[in-house]
């Protein structure tokens, strides 16, 4: 049943190239890339320090296209400076090739990114305030979450769409404490045997405003058993008038076994004081708010809904010399719900992107 939408997605690709009226432009290749170094000190409830030093990423774009058509995008990310006995990663989180039919239709086929939140696929430091990604983007979507796949995608009327049909996720690696997080494949022999499916849809006909949101499925299967999921995600941003303001809400259910529901939510809000200063590099300090529960609904009573979930205040400043070249300072508070983990975290960091 599964691999009826998987023909029809192929079937209507077949036809837009039967169709296709190329122009000729000339091919090029391009490379890009962005990283961020980031100074973190955190300080426990139990007054124990930790301060680190961390070349957090180093990303590589490489591109070709081979005419207004047809182009092959990817990104290879190595994190932590090196790869060694389980330390750093080196991963391929994009490679695709893409057929722009039109503005209304496009694909992608390869290792894509599924359409889920603001962050997931546009995930470079300049793009979202405070030195480290949003715990909800770690805890609640997966980011970044990417596998082997397809992908559909346009703009029509003041909406864009895509949905993707991509690798499903290991449900034996799912926990109480970090969610789907570590259910993902990353495309490393994915089995194909029960897909993922992803669905996003925003407004962005108002300038500077986008509304959206994207509902996933999957029948997660692991060695011996499987557990279906469904995420269904809302998000909100608005960067226009010097005004930064975005909220993104997500929820996780699981079909069966201890951990019934995981969810989360924040909200940024920053200023860009530029115009105010009569300056060209951009000052913006941002609040940050955000709640989230990896086990918000358990089978298991007692303090399992409590213990994961955890509220996060923020404050700090982003300030941009350049649109692609960032500083950032933040400090904020972690408290958990059954204060076993209390922390105050302060982050300096560095980003850049080109």
């Amino acid at each position: 049943m599964q691999y009826k939408f998987l023909l029809f997605f192929i079937f209507l690709f077949i036809g837009s190239i039967i169709a296709q009226n190329d122009d000729f432009i000339e091919p090029k290749t391009t490379i890009g890339g962005y990283g961020e170094l980031h100074f973190n000190h955190e300080k426990t409830i139990k007054n124990d320090v930790k301060q680190t030093l961390d070349f957090h990423r180093f990303v590589l774009f490489f591109s070709h296209t081979w005419n207004e058509k047809w182009s092959f995008k990817s990104e290879v990310e190595l994190e932590h400076n090196f790869v060694q006995d389980g330390q750093g990663e080196l991963e391929l989180e994009q490679a695709y090739i893409n057929y722009h039919y039109a503005d209304w239709i496009g694909f992608q086929f390869g290792v894509v990114l599924p359409s889920i939140g603001l962050i997931n696929e546009n995930h470079e430091p300049v793009l979202f305030m405070g030195v480290e990604r949003p715990e909800y983007h770690n805890k609640i979507i997966p980011t970044t979450w990417f596998g082997n796949g397809m992908a559909i995608y346009g703009k029509l009327k003041g909406f864009d769409y895509k949905v993707t049909i991509m690798e499903g996720l290991n449900n034996e690696k799912f926990s109480h404490s970090s969610g789907i997080r570590s259910g993902r494949k990353k495309g490393f022999m994915a089995n194909a045997k029960n897909l993922l499916y992803n669905f996003r849809l925003d407004y962005i006909d108002i300038p500077g405003l986008k509304l959206g949101a994207s509902y996933s499925y999957n029948k997660a299967s692991g060695d011996t058993s499987s557990n279906k999921i469904d995420l269904l995600e809302f998000h909100a941003s608005y960067k226009n008038n010097n005004i930064l303001a975005i909220f993104e809400y997500g929820q996780i259910n699981y079909e069966k076994y201890s951990l019934n529901k995981s969810n989360g939510f924040y909200f940024d809000l920053g200023y860009d004081f530029a115009d105010l200063l009569n300056i060209e590099t951009r000052v913006i300090p941002f609040i940050r708010y955000t709640d989230y529960n990896t086990a918000s609904s358990t089978t298991l009573g007692g303090n399992s809904e409590q213990k994961y979930h955890y509220n996060y205040f923020m404050f700090g400043v982003s300030v941009k010399p350049l649109d692609n070249v960032v500083f950032k300072a933040d400090y904020g508070s972690r408290i958990n719900e059954i204060e076993t983990e209390n922390s105050k975290l302060f982050n300096l960091g560095v980003g850049y992107y080109f």
